[in-house]
């Protein structure tokens, strides 16, 4: 059920604690924290506290939510001192997206080029 914690979900069990991450930031709604696997100097992961599997199911339903994460990458860029940044949410597998739990990737600290490769 969208909204509630799922058993199988990675990002799932780093918010509830059973799995360990540096954290960056955490509000009363969403939890920031270093990608293990970082692509820039800066690549930290803002996600919602609450299960959707991706950007689309978040913005449909929770778009309050979607919005909280939204302010959260420029909090962590404002924390992080990032003059610019980008921030990316990956769809799908073809996009990319390998954890169905909503993410964005905030990534900054090096030039970003265009298109994204």
């Amino acid at each position: 059920m969208p909204g509630e914690p799922q058993e199988d979900c990675l990002f799932c069990k780093i918010v509830a604690g059973g799995i360990p991450a540096t954290l960056v930031r955490e509000t009363e709604t969403t939890l920031a924290f270093r990608d293990i696997n970082p692509q820039a100097p800066t690549h930290v992961l803002v996600i919602p506290k609450a299960h959707y599997k991706d950007a689309a199911a978040l913005a449909a339903g929770a778009p309050e939510l979607a919005a909280d994460v939204l302010r959260e990458t420029q909090a962590v860029a404002d924390d992080e001192k990032l003059d610019s940044y980008r921030t990316v949410f990956n769809t799908g597998a073809g996009a990319g997206q390998t954890v169905w739990h909503a993410h964005a990737h905030v990534l900054g600290g090096r030039g970003l080029q265009w298109p994204p490769g």
